[in-house]
């Protein structure tokens, strides 16, 4: 009776794709952090500077209106991220989506930074005179509502119009709208992300900035990429 040694099997550890992964992921998360901050350099060196942004929260929301268009700037370098593989160019994607979709997420961002405004100066009238407006108690929590729904719809939006360039901003918004309602739990998810990120740039501006918002963007952009292509599979 022969008995054959079976040879050890040796461990091939990662391979070089992986790393190039990885490394294609930390590099477009850096480079998104810096252009995000480039492109909305008057907003970071205001919160920079001022001790308590909260205040001058008019201000601040007029400045925001730089974000939309850097949103789709980052959504756009992500998807190059996906669909390039090894070829990773944040920048080039960066630019490239910022210049493309900025006519549509600047519509998009004036509108939200209107709208918030808006439910803004309510929220404050209310709060002023909660005394003598009766059901004060029943209107803060719809303006809060009001105000999540805007935010939600308007970074789905930006995210659809980055994967459907050719569609009209009123179809997508209403894509946006539906996906929002149908996949609450994603909404969810992203208003929780994105609280931390403003979080982040409120307390520590710099740091805060270089650090949070492209790898907790990606998770939204993954998110709201899913559910559109969730929709248009179904038939």
């Amino acid at each position: 009776m022969s008995i054959v040694s079976a040879k050890p099997r040796r461990w091939a550890g990662p391979g070089f794709e992986t790393f190039g992964s990885i490394f294609g992921f930390i590099y477009t998360f850096l480079a998104g952090n810096v252009l995000l901050a480039a492109a909305n350099a008057p907003l970071v060196l205001s919160l920079s500077l001022v001790a308590d942004p909260a205040a001058s929260w008019p201000f601040f929301l007029a400045l925001s209106v730089t974000i939309a268009p850097s949103l789709a700037g980052i959504f756009a370098a992500f998807k190059a991220l996906n669909d390039d593989g090894g070829a990773v160019k944040p920048v080039a994607g960066f630019l490239r989506g910022y210049k493309r979709s900025f006519a549509k997420a600047a519509l998009l961002g004036v509108g939200a930074a209107a709208m918030l405004m808006f439910l803004g100066v309510d929220l404050a009238v209310i709060q002023n005179n909660s005394a003598s407006l009766p059901g004060a108690a029943l209107l803060v929590p719809l303006i809060v509502v009001a105000a999540a729904v805007t935010v939600t719809l308007s970074v789905t939006a930006i995210a659809g119009v980055v994967l459907l360039p050719e569609a009209r901003l009123k179809s997508v918004l209403k894509a946006a709208l539906y996906l929002a309602v149908q996949r609450w739990y994603l909404s969810l998810a992203m208003l929780i992300l994105l609280g931390i990120i403003v979080s982040a740039a409120v307390m520590q501006p710099v740091l805060g900035i270089a650090l949070a918002p492209a790898p907790l963007l990606f998770v939204i952009w993954s998110n709201a990429s899913y559910a559109f292509h969730a929709v248009l599979r179904t038939p």
